[in-house]
């Protein structure tokens, strides 16, 4: 068993004092890789919970730089960061959170031709991205790798996520068949990504830990103007293209 340091059990103290942790499932955290698709509204978010959580090591990739519209939700972006690769920005500030996690990231753009590569041995797929196109080869990924991929989406006072686990679960195209991403940039409240991250984070973390009550085959949807919280259930496509021939 992987043991923690002393910094580590004072870090980690209070999840440590869940029955649902222990010391065991920290050790738990700290042997996961996760892969984290975006570092926005958010992928910052679930980088920063993830991360703080003791996750072992985490891969970041985002292509894009610091923009100051980017300010009013990406909590890992200051405005001394304009202008800077936004994987750069965020390493800078992981680092100093916790420097016993390892980080490595990569400014690079996610396409089906390097997405194998950029995932590499990592046990789970974090879904930051802010676009359908990314979120399919993301998907095909998962599936390919047969490794969970949990999705999460905002617009306005909106937001979804769900887990997709290959085998298990519907994937990400047996729910958006054939959609196509809107071209203008949606409207985001910064409360909204940080709702929908986090509850991604929790996912994650639960899938980590081996523990019951994920949001497989269930859409949970979030209207935050009047606070409902809408569980939907999907289902499989047995004639889906990228998982419909799994059994």
């Amino acid at each position: 068993m992987q043991s923690l340091s002393p910094d580590e059990y004072t870090r980690y103290h209070r999840q440590i004092n869940l029955p649902e942790i222990g010391h065991t499932g920290q050790d738990r955290l700290k042997k996961a890789k996760v892969f984290i698709s975006g570092l926005g509204g958010l992928g910052s978010i679930i980088a920063y919970y993830v991360v703080a959580a003791g996750v072992g090591y985490v891969r970041l990739v985002d292509r894009d730089r610091v923009e100051m519209e980017n300010l009013n939700r990406q909590i890992l972006h200051w405005i001394d960061d304009i202008g800077k690769n936004k994987t750069d920005s965020a390493i800078e500030k992981l680092k100093r959170l916790n420097p016993n996690c390892e980080l490595e990231a990569f400014s690079e753009e996610i396409r089906e031709d390097n997405i194998i590569d950029l995932i590499g041995d990592c046990h789970y797929i974090a879904d930051g991205t802010d676009n359908l196109e990314t979120r399919r080869i993301l998907n095909l990924a998962s599936v390919m790798k047969g490794i969970p991929f949990v999705f999460g989406g905002v617009e306005g006072f909106n937001g979804m996520t769900t887990t997709f686990i290959p085998s298990v679960t519907p994937c990400l195209e047996c729910l958006f068949p054939h959609q196509e991403s809107k071209n203008k940039p949606l409207g985001v409240l910064g409360p909204v990504p940080g709702l929908v991250a986090s509850i991604q984070v929790l996912e994650i973390i639960k899938l980590i830990l081996n523990m019951e009550g994920l949001l497989k085959g269930r859409l949970l949807y979030i209207r935050g103007a009047d606070m409902t919280f809408k569980s939907i259930k999907v289902e499989r496509n047995p004639d889906c293209e990228t998982c419909g021939h799994i059994r």
